[in-house]
């Protein structure tokens, strides 16, 4: 993306000063544009914001002084610059009083007014850098939807906490749905490195060769499409963390390639030779058994332990209950302000049958029963009836929740003709969850 040009508005009444600062200021290559009296500047502001102004202190009408305190009305910040013909101590002294960034006196000297102009729009850049630095750390730090006042939730919390201020790999594990992305968000946003990047990798979601490009970056010509060089993950989490999802799904080459990396913290891009040095954190996250993946020898022991250092376990949400009224609420709250909603409640009935439910998508299937819930409803509350088998569980008194969501997940599994990755995709849940639920219920095939 070409870099955002400096622009720049010169205010003045004599034309061959406008026509002179604009020549010059075009050939430093600025964008520039002039107004002839302090009435038609503050017409043209109200278009468009200009990062510095330069305006005459002595106009017909309005004078430069007053063009500036009119600006600041505005709620704009562009950096002023008076200029004038009659030089004082005093006209300096109030024109830097009011906010003005400095003054200079006609006739000018070119280089001593470029080197201005150039000192303002160092001083922009170093502006628009703090004020994007602020928002994002007020926006990392800003974890609100760690939600939950259960001993399980408060122990991951206090294990978040007690990690943060290390430079320890974890392990994030916890089925489907739990909020382990949420969780390395909060270990990075609490520690010194926080106001450097947090880079995700989706390692399931990628095949081996782009994964390997992901992480390591590429150099052009690498291979048919690589029409320019591209820097890594571990290059763009140099100083900050890089996290690791569903690190249970790389291959043994990569395991392989991974470990090297951890241990030495160097890289060569794909196609490279240049060994790259980044000082980075690593998170991972997994739904999957990799102790167990160890003992089958699919997952490399000796990467197992170097990211296993610290393990934290988030509870599934039928673990922790008493957070699903917490939950239903942050969502409620969080949906109506997306949708320009007044905020609704939920009804005592649709509450309980919330909480009597499994959940094995977790709270990411919570979410969306609100969210749904939100859309399809009409009222003030959510009621029974827009939940997902709300309606079954008004019109029976008989039949349990799990008679239910059995004849739920085997209605769907009919529908996929058994096949366990649409059907899981269609319940939401991984293929390890439903697997268990066919268990559970003992389903066959032939059932219907």
């Amino acid at each position: 993306m070409a870099e955002k040009k400096v622009s720049i508005l010169v205010v003045d009444d004599e034309e061959s000063v406008r026509d002179s600062l604009y020549n010059w200021f075009i050939d430093d290559g600025y964008d520039v544009e002039c107004a002839e009296n302090a009435k038609q500047a503050l017409i043209m502001l109200e278009a468009r914001d200009f990062d510095i102004i330069l305006a005459d202190i002595k106009m017909p009408g309005m004078d430069g002084m007053e063009m500036h305190r009119r600006i600041k009305t505005l709620n704009k910040e562009p950096i002023f610059i008076i200029m004038t013909a009659f030089a004082s101590v005093d006209t300096a002294v109030q024109a830097l009083k009011n906010g003005a960034y400095d003054y200079v006196t006609k006739p000018f000297d070119p280089d001593d007014l470029s080197h201005l102009i150039r000192n303002a729009a160092s001083h922009i850049t170093l502006r628009e850098e703090n004020k994007s630095l602020k928002e994002r750390i007020t926006t990392l730090e800003d974890v609100d939807d760690l939600i939950g006042e259960s001993e399980g939730m408060k122990q991951v919390l206090r294990e978040v906490e007690s990690v943060a201020q290390s430079n320890s790999s974890v392990i994030i594990t916890g089925e489907s749905g739990t909020g382990k992305e949420l969780i390395a968000r909060a270990i990075h946003s609490n520690s010194p490195r926080k106001y450097f990047p947090l880079i995700t990798v989706h390692c399931g979601a990628l095949t081996e060769s782009l994964l390997e490009s992901e992480l390591f970056g590429h150099e052009k010509g690498a291979f048919t499409g690589a029409t320019f060089n591209r820097k890594g993950r571990f290059e763009m989490a140099d100083g900050g963390t890089i996290f690791l999802d569903e690190i249970g799904t790389i291959s043994p080459k990569m395991q392989i390639e991974l470990l090297r990396v951890l241990e030495t913290r160097t890289f060569v891009r794909v196609g490279g030779n240049k060994e790259i040095t980044s000082d980075f954190r690593v998170i991972c996250a997994t739904n999957r058994d990799l102790k167990s993946m160890v003992k089958n020898g699919i997952f490399r022991e000796d990467l197992y332990y170097r990211l296993n250092v610290v393990n934290i376990r988030i509870p599934p949400l039928r673990e922790r209950v008493e957070d699903i009224p917490l939950l239903v609420n942050h969502f409620i709250r969080k949906y109506c302000k997306s949708m320009s909603r007044d905020l609704i409640s939920v009804e005592p009935a649709a509450l309980n049958h919330l909480q009597k439910l499994e959940y094995p998508g977790n709270v990411r299937e919570l979410e969306n029963m609100i969210e749904r819930a939100i859309v399809i409803g009409n009222g003030k509350e959510i009621k029974l009836r827009d939940l997902p088998m709300g309606r079954e569980v008004m019109s029976s008194s008989i039949e349990s929740l799990d008679d239910l969501e059995k004849k739920h997940i085997a209605s769907m599994l009919d529908k996929y003709n058994w096949n366990i990755s649409r059907a899981s995709k269609a319940l939401n849940v991984d293929r390890a969850t439903l697997y268990n639920k066919i268990k559970k219920y003992d389903l066959k095939k032939s059932d219907r």
